[in-house]
């Protein structure tokens, strides 16, 4: 497992809201972020929490609140914050992915 602080970053306002979740459901404070094929724009963000980091996942810590990224995602979010924003439209975790080319309106997919 290795740190990656300057790779990828969770901002203190996802920490949060992480940690509140983690708290209401009685898990720990892991938000693990994948990458998938598919989506609108070729590759879609997956969040979900972890128990644990697996061994081939890189972390970063805010607040005491984890993001894990496993190797083959690192790749296509290397540089990237995941951030919790509140809207009009809703409240959602958003990656704010300098590797994208492209995204959709909804942020949830992108193109390399």
């Amino acid at each position: 497992m290795a740190s990656l602080a300057p790779e990828i970053a969770l901002t203190p306002s996802a920490a949060a809201r992480v940690a509140a979740i983690a708290a209401r459901q009685g898990k720990p404070a892991i938000l693990r972020l994948a990458v998938d094929g598919g989506g609108c724009s070729g590759f879609q963000y997956r969040f979900g929490f972890a128990d644990a980091a697996e061994t081939d996942d890189t972390v970063a810590e805010t607040d005491g609140v984890r993001l894990v990224v496993d190797s083959m995602s690192l790749d296509l979010v290397r540089g990237c914050s995941v951030d919790y924003v509140e809207s009009l439209g809703g409240a959602a975790f958003r990656v704010n992915n300098p590797v994208a080319a492209s995204g959709c309106g909804c942020g949830s997919s992108f193109s390399v």
